[in-house]
């Protein structure tokens, strides 16, 4: 006669997988994840614009380090040509660091982690 009830696998319908060891996976993923964020937040990304006429340096953790302007973009009658240059020079420098943190983080395949 066979057993009625209980879970598939018989062991506590965790799919065979041992709490002990799910926690010891959780943490060393936590750890991994905790390395990677702080090797990320060492790193540099940078942008152009204009041609090469703007250039900056962000941080991985989203600091602006440093922006270069060439002397011949810089036309006091055109400064909102200068804005918009420098708009999408930081742009797109955020999101190299986004893109950089999403292919980071996104190998731990963690559900809620993808919209950084």
């Amino acid at each position: 006669m066979g057993k009625r009830g209980g879970f598939p696998g018989g062991m506590g319908g965790f799919g065979g997988m041992n709490l002990n060891n799910l926690m010891k996976e959780a943490k060393k993923m936590q750890a991994d994840m905790e390395k990677s964020q702080a090797e990320l937040a060492t790193k540099e990304f940078d942008a152009t614009a204009g041609g090469g006429a703007i250039s900056v340096k962000v941080s991985g953790e989203k600091v602006i380090k440093e922006i270069k302007i060439k002397p011949e973009v810089v036309d006091p009658d055109d400064v909102e040509m200068l804005e918009d240059l420098i708009l999408t020079c930081v742009n797109e420098a955020l999101r190299k660091v986004d893109s950089a943190q999403a292919d980071q983080l996104g190998k731990f395949n963690i559900p809620g982690l993808g919209g950084f």
